[in-house]
């Protein structure tokens, strides 16, 4: 028990010191939007977890390596632990006046960041952050000073990749812990057998396509700040937005079609992405989780266009088929970019369905989505058709199932089947929990399936609201929904297993 607590204690140790490296770093928008007012909020926010990331490392130091509960430990309480201690910004900025903190000006606080005087509140804005999930707590996003508009960003943005990625990246380690983190984080393929090079490779690949990204949005007519920002948040398919209505606020449909390539390019696995810019191009067809991303993508858009063009919602062929394609790619994607208004009141139940299918299913694995993901649809299906046929062989045929280019033996399958299996059936037992907790507490106005729909973007990490989110939304729905996300993020089992250690004295094996 002694020895797991010091293995976990070292690790969520430098997750935390990596935190505080983020907020200290973050100073520098700070000084360059004039708000150094800030700047005391910042340095307090950062040396909170620097100091406790420093004795929970000192604690562990010379401990073993990580096996594999440990690592499912790990990254739950590490990915907890960020959620609590990144919501420190939003509250010690929001309490600036309050406190007098510093001497460096102090200007009025608005609603919208005295909202975080609530710590609640902040912690839900900072697990909606490193989830990649978009509901938030403020209400005028436009109003927020730019520190935290970009503390927002930022923490999708690493959110989007992981913080154990981060944290494996920037202070790398030798051994194979490092492997076991990085899988503990709802990854499995490497493009390099180094982890450290593989994570490195990750970023490098992520900060690339971030440039790219704020070129094209700012190409495309948005003032340069809002492109750094949507373009961080729509990569990393999170959704915050500094604005109040979020891609609608531009009301350009070269706007709309700018953001969908960004959303989409977050939605696709980086080894792909790897492989493609080595110039194996044949990658984007002949990848299973790909073509899937593009197949499913394409559909619901078509489903969607048609249901729209029957309620006669917009007025052209043309607006049906824009707001159909960005709002299923922004929920398929787990983005959460909305361009379409309140889908909750402007849409119809078939509509909001649809849009709620494409935030459970998400899209490719080791991408930066949410969801239950395609490749796990992909097993299912073929999975169960692969089982049917074989009713129809003798039993002495030997069959091999193929999927991706790999062959599986019957006994390969059945364990991947079930690995499939557990997690969607858990992912929609939560669902369920969620979704009661949210009808028995919620305002009347809001339908079954608003709850649904607003319950199946917390848990897919998207962040398509249909109103219910906010800072008035009864405590009870906010702790159910930072669950949600929680568990969203980390694929449900690293959290059960983190929860059955404290509740069993913390006994977990190696």
């Amino acid at each position: 028990m002694v020895e797991s607590i010091r293995v976990v204690s070292r690790d969520v140790g430098r997750i935390l010191e990596a935190l505080s490296l983020i907020m200290f770093a973050s100073i520098a928008v700070a000084i360059a939007w004039g708000e150094e007012y800030t700047i005391p909020a910042l340095l307090i926010s950062g040396a909170i977890p620097l100091a406790i990331g420093y004795l929970l490392t000192r604690l562990g130091k010379g401990a073993a390596e990580p096996g594999k509960l440990h690592g499912m430990v790990i990254a739950a309480a590490g990915w907890f632990l960020v959620a609590v201690f990144g919501s420190l910004p939003f509250f010690f900025v929001a309490a600036t006046d309050v406190l007098h903190i510093g001497v460096l000006g102090s200007p009025p606080i608005t609603p919208t960041t005295a909202a975080f005087l609530n710590p609640l509140n902040g912690i839900f804005e900072s697990m909606s952050g490193f989830t990649g999930t978009g509901l938030t707590m403020a209400v005028h996003e436009n109003h927020l000073p730019h520190v935290l508009q970009w503390w927002r960003s930022l923490i999708e943005w690493v959110g989007g990749v992981g913080v154990i990625v981060l944290t494996t990246a920037i202070l790398a380690r030798p051994g194979s812990g490092s492997l076991t983190l990085y899988e503990s984080e709802a990854r499995s393929e490497k493009i390099h057998p180094s982890i450290v090079s593989t994570v490195r490779t990750i970023w490098w690949i992520f900060l690339l396509f971030t440039v790219a990204s704020v070129t094209l949005l700012w190409l495309a007519g948005m003032p340069l700040w809002d492109a750094i920002n949507h373009a961080m948040t729509g990569l990393a398919t999170g959704g915050f937005s500094i604005t109040d209505n979020s891609i609608a606020t531009y009301h350009s449909a070269l706007v709309d079609f700018a953001t969908v390539p960004v959303m989409v390019l977050g939605s696709i696995a980086f080894p792909v992405h790897y492989l493609v810019m080595q110039g194996n191009l044949d990658e984007l067809w002949t990848d299973l989780q790909t073509r899937w991303v593009f197949g499913f993508f394409g559909l619901g858009t078509l489903v969607l266009t048609v249901l729209l063009a029957a309620g006669h919602i917009y007025s052209t062929p043309f607006q049906d088929f824009r707001y159909a394609l960005f709002q299923f790619v922004s929920a398929a994607s787990c983005t959460g970019f909305q361009t379409a208004g309140s889908l909750g009141t402007s849409w119809s139940v078939a509509e909001q369905l649809v849009v709620s299918l494409g935030m459970v299913v998400g899209a490719a694995a080791g991408s930066t989505v949410g969801g239950i993901k395609l490749i796990r649809a992909a097993t299912l299906t073929k999975g169960t058709l692969f089982r049917i046929r074989g009713v129809f062989y003798p039993e002495s045929v030997v069959r091999h199932f193929h999927m991706n280019g790999r062959s599986l033996s019957e006994g390969e399958l059945a364990r991947e089947f079930e690995e499939a299996a557990i997690i969607s059936f858990l992912w929609f037992v939560f669902l369920g929990i969620g979704i009661f907790a949210l009808i028995l507490t919620v305002d009347p106005k809001y339908t079954l399936e608003n709850a649904i729909f607003e319950v199946a973007s917390a848990q897919g990490n998207v962040g398509l609201s249909t109103g219910i989110t906010g800072p008035g939304m009864p405590t009870l729905d906010k702790v159910v929904f930072l669950f949600n996300m929680w568990i969203g993020r980390l694929e449900i089992i690293p959290v059960l297993v983190l929860l059955r250690a404290l509740v069993t004295g913390f006994e977990v094996s190696p």
